[in-house]
């Protein structure tokens, strides 16, 4: 990879194929004919359905032979009428491949929906629970394009999808390794339009990812020092990129950073993201803005496992005193900074969900990988500290 004129330029293979740098999304329809699309559906959400960056995206493809289509009812958090719609709208249409273009959730949106395409069976079906991915005919999932337009969630190098269950009220994970997109087009210059608050709240999650995976106690040092860069990149660069949203050296970064974090959460998360999944099921509330709201109050509830650790990412990161207080210090100034409420009051979220939200925490898949196991109490008192400001260490 090369700096040129402050651009980040490259391509490379880990987790999966990447092609990286602004200017790229112009290379859409070699990403078709590399998967052998003719005829792809465009899936991303109805808020960028209209604007310039997908309608000449669609119309690139045109121009060079690829015919494209586009689905957009897709919510905030995406569900499972969302997936079933877009299904059966890739099947009347003769789809033959997928380009899921947006944030998280248009990115895991086209994921599930190129999954179930081939499928007979229904999606929760495929949950990610004990050996479930095992029953996916693999040969039914088409292949995938995946073009963040965000710098937060990393779904584009990921193997699973978030999707609401409505019907309990809760959101699943929906796996398969073939739910890793084939070719990702990382294009920062397609961040540029974010509204300060959205960039926030995005690169927030980015920094979550990548410091509950470095928390987590599984062993996985690969994943560790992804980690670390990540969160010294994200140090770097996020506020300059809420600042001058224009910036395509910040831009770059953050999205880099994003991708790593994701990268690096394949070692496990923790309780940010357990609270945050049913928040955001049942709040629809967005999934980086409540991560970034938890993030100190669970980092003081796991504070005597990860004193060291913080310790060391205090050292990494350069901040002064060196230690977890330092860190925390630092992450409560970064959200002043940008704009982060200090609780979750302020989005709306109030008490009278706090044992159904903590009990469906502590049955989340990322509990699994929190530094201290917490009991279902520990959930609903950490919750009730987030939802009135109480930072007490």
């Amino acid at each position: 990879m090369t700096n040129s004129d402050n651009q980040l330029h490259g391509s490379w293979n880990y987790p999966t194929t990447l092609w990286f740098g602004a200017g790229r999304i112009s290379e859409l329809a070699s990403a078709c004919k590399t998967l052998g699309m003719h005829y792809p559906l465009l899936v991303t959400d109805a808020g960028l359905s209209q604007r310039p960056m997908v309608t000449e995206a669609i119309a690139g493809n045109k121009a060079q032979g690829i015919p494209t289509g586009l689905f957009f009812d897709i919510k905030p958090n995406p569900n499972g009428l969302n997936i079933e719609n877009g299904v059966k709208h890739y099947r009347d249409n003769g789809h033959d491949g997928i380009i899921a273009f947006g944030g998280g959730s248009a990115l895991d949106a086209g994921k599930a929906i190129a999954l179930m395409c081939g499928q007979k069976l229904p999606l929760w079906a495929f949950e990610d629970v004990g050996d479930n991915w095992l029953s996916v005919d693999s040969d039914g999932i088409a292949p995938i394009i995946a073009i963040p337009t965000t710098s937060g969630t990393g779904s584009e190098v990921g193997r699973a999808s978030l999707i609401v269950d409505e019907e309990r009220h809760c959101k699943k994970i929906i796996f398969h390794p073939k739910m890793l997109p084939s070719i990702v087009i990382a294009d920062p210059q397609l961040t540029t339009g974010l509204p300060a608050n959205i960039t926030a709240a995005t690169g927030m999650d980015a920094l979550s990812h990548n410091l509950e995976a470095y928390c987590s106690p599984a062993y996985h040092p690969m994943a560790d020092g992804i980690a670390l860069e990540g969160m010294r990149l994200i140090k770097e660069w996020l506020a300059i990129a809420c600042e001058e949203p224009q910036n395509i050296a910040a831009r770059s970064q953050m999205m880099i950073a994003s991708t790593m974090g994701a990268t690096a959460f394949q070692k496990g998360l923790g309780a940010m993201h357990a609270l945050a999944h049913p928040l955001g099921a049942i709040y629809d509330a967005h999934h980086g803005l409540l991560n970034a709201i938890l993030m100190p109050y669970v980092l003081l509830k796991n504070r005597p496992a990860i004193d060291t650790r913080m310790q060391h990412l205090a050292r990494y990161l350069e901040l002064d005193g060196g230690d977890f207080d330092a860190v925390l210090d630092y992450i409560i100034t970064l959200r002043n900074h940008i704009g982060i409420p200090n609780d979750l009051h302020s989005i709306g979220i109030d008490e009278s969900r706090i044992d159904e939200i903590a009990t469906q925490a502590l049955q989340d898949p990322s509990a699994a990988g929190n530094p201290i196991p917490l009991t279902q109490a520990q959930y609903a008192a950490l919750l009730r500290d987030a939802i009135n400001g109480n930072l007490k260490n």
